[in-house]
């Protein structure tokens, strides 16, 4: 007897199911995907107990005929695909064709649509994947799907549903990701009789934004906008002053489609590099348009998963878009004034292009950053005043907005990392002993690949062998620092990533850690002429507002807030 056999059809067709209907908020996804694709300007979801009893989604689009009711209830039986050609080049959402006999086959459901109002509508009751009922009924244009008893014939999917809350909150989810996609069209949640999201339709996009992240957050939003051959990217990034521990407040659309892209989600973070403490995530919207036969939908059966044709192109351009959006403010708007005893260092009297500040102005002696007079007379409207050096770590600065600190390490080092960054070559140190670093062969072939990148920041670094390299030269502020840690991490870093352009991600992360190194340290005191050195070249910064790890170097208490703490407000 054969060992290999032929699944029987309801086997089949559950397994079918099981790739497309996770839960009950896999069924709101493509019931809602295919109102949308219906042409649907209002779209109502209600549920009970978490989709575990009831999921309802009614809409106001195009409606079916009796016949394609029928259809649309056969597994591979859709109005979105004719030929194989259109695989590659698919317009909708979805295909009700498939959507909905998955949903039927592991439900009790019911189908009510019309396509005509001036005739009667079609209403079909099926069970379990069976067709138990063909009826006439009286309803308006659109389309109604009632799915009850979710997973009811499939008992080992059901015992793994979480908790009704937890459900509820999937689905909230997945409603509130198509409204932030689709502005334009009205969404209703409604659970157990009690309304959860609700949302009118919006000409201006940014106010659904608004809606679904915050209001707090209005002020806050950077337009994204940006325009390449075929490619048309715009949306919004949330200024980094606010980000979140998980990416779930990333919003991501390829035509309309929802997508947790991994090449866009890394080209968006590259579009905020520097700007975010690691581990940290942004809030961003993005919508991107591309014809549709340059990207492929069909990478996953939900269609959360993209695959474009020029990978590389589509996430350097969203990088891009991403990095001029946040580039479009400069958040430090101050510099320093002066009197007649100082004059503040001005960058061109650095006799070196990334040089740290000299220890000859930094003071260590007890009691130096408490001896410290006000530096400068605020005169103007720009300018800042140093008030002093609090715990060795922080210039205190007294600006016409309010009071100013500045975290004298992260500040340092943004200097630093934009200097190295724009030098043509910076000046290398010769090594009296070279020293031989070993690697696997993964690594060793990454590091391969960076030999040039460093020797243009001034670590030269030639293969000895197999998995073997020896470093010959270091930038001057690496002298005496041990080279092993640098350079791994650097590799493994590099190693993380799947995307070429990962190259000039892993040369930054090399000059953020120089820069580290180099920078003055918290705990070190420094003198009026250090201070002044740091504040005037950080306004020079291009982005000033962060370290190159993403950790800000400034924060600032305005006079209301101030006011309002001590109570002296009126």
């Amino acid at each position: 007897m054969p060992r290999i056999r032929i699944l029987p059809e309801a086997v089949s067709n559950k397994i079918a199911a099981g790739e497309v209907v996770e839960r009950p908020a896999s069924v709101v996804k493509e019931l809602v995907e295919n109102a949308l694709d219906a042409g649907s300007t209002s779209v109502l979801v209600e549920v009970e107990k978490g989709g575990r009893s009831l999921i309802r989604v009614s809409d106001n689009g195009c409606g079916m005929g009796r016949d394609d009711a029928l259809l649309a209830l056969e597994r591979y039986a859709t109005s979105k695909i004719q030929t194989d050609k259109d695989l590659f080049a698919i317009k909708t959402l979805g295909f009700r064709g498939e959507a909905l006999p998955s949903i039927a086959v592991v439900s009790r459901l019911t189908l009510v649509t019309n396509d005509d109002p001036d005739r009667p509508g079609t209403k079909i009751r099926v069970d379990g994947g069976k067709i138990l009922q063909v009826s006439q009924t009286g309803a308006p244009k659109g389309t109604l799907v009632a799915v009850e008893d979710l997973f009811f014939n499939t008992p080992a999917r059901r015992k793994f549903l979480k908790g009704i809350s937890t459900e509820m909150g999937h689905i909230a989810d997945v409603v509130d990701r198509i409204a932030l996609g689709w502005p334009q069209v009205a969404f209703e949640l409604i659970s157990n009789g009690r309304t959860i999201r609700q949302f009118s339709p919006e000409p201006l996009a940014l106010r659904r934004a608004v809606e679904v992240l915050g209001s707090d957050l209005t002020n806050s939003f950077k337009e994204v906008r940006h325009t390449s051959e075929d490619l048309v990217i715009n949306g919004w990034v949330v200024l980094p002053e606010e980000t979140r521990t998980t990416s779930r407040s990333i919003f991501i659309y390829v035509n309309g489609r929802f997508v947790r892209d991994r090449i866009l989600q890394h080209a968006l973070l590259e579009g905020f590099r520097g700007r975010l403490v690691r581990g940290t995530f942004p809030l961003a919207i993005l919508k991107i348009q591309i014809p549709e036969d340059q990207v492929d939908v069909n990478v996953h059966p939900t269609k959360n998963e993209v695959r474009f044709v020029r990978r590389q192109w589509i996430h350097d351009q969203v990088t891009d878009a991403v990095a001029k959006a946040l580039e479009a403010t400069k958040p430090f708007p101050f510099r320093p004034g002066t009197n007649s005893g100082t004059r503040p260092l001005e960058i061109q009297d650095q006799p070196a292009l990334y040089e740290p500040i000299p220890m000859s102005i930094l003071q260590k002696a007890p009691g130096a950053a408490n001896a410290q007079a006000p530096l400068w007379e605020a005169s103007g409207t720009d300018l800042l005043r140093v008030i002093g050096q609090f715990r060795e770590s922080y210039v205190v600065c007294e600006s016409k907005e309010g009071l100013m600190l500045i975290d004298q390490h992260a500040a340092h080092e943004r200097i630093l990392f934009e200097q190295i960054q724009n030098a043509d070559r910076p000046s290398a140190q010769q090594l009296l002993f070279p020293e031989t670093l070993e690697f696997g062969f993964r690594e060793s072939r990454i590091l391969e690949k960076l030999l040039s990148s460093l020797n243009a920041l001034g670590v030269e670094i030639e293969s000895f062998g197999e998995n073997a390299f020896v470093v010959k030269s270091v930038p001057g502020v690496l002298s005496g620092r041990p080279l092993m840690p640098l350079i791994r991490e650097m590799v493994e870093k590099t190693a993380d990533t799947d995307v070429a352009g990962s190259l000039e991600e892993a040369r930054d992360h090399c000059l953020a850690v120089i820069a580290c190194h180099a920078a003055v340290r918290a705990g070190q005191a420094l003198s009026k002429e250090a201070m002044e050195g740091i504040i005037v070249k950080l306004h020079a910064c291009r982005n000033p507002a962060h370290c190159p790890h993403g950790r800000p170097t400034f924060i600032q208490w305005t006079d209301a807030f101030l006011e309002k703490a001590f109570f002296r407000t009126v």
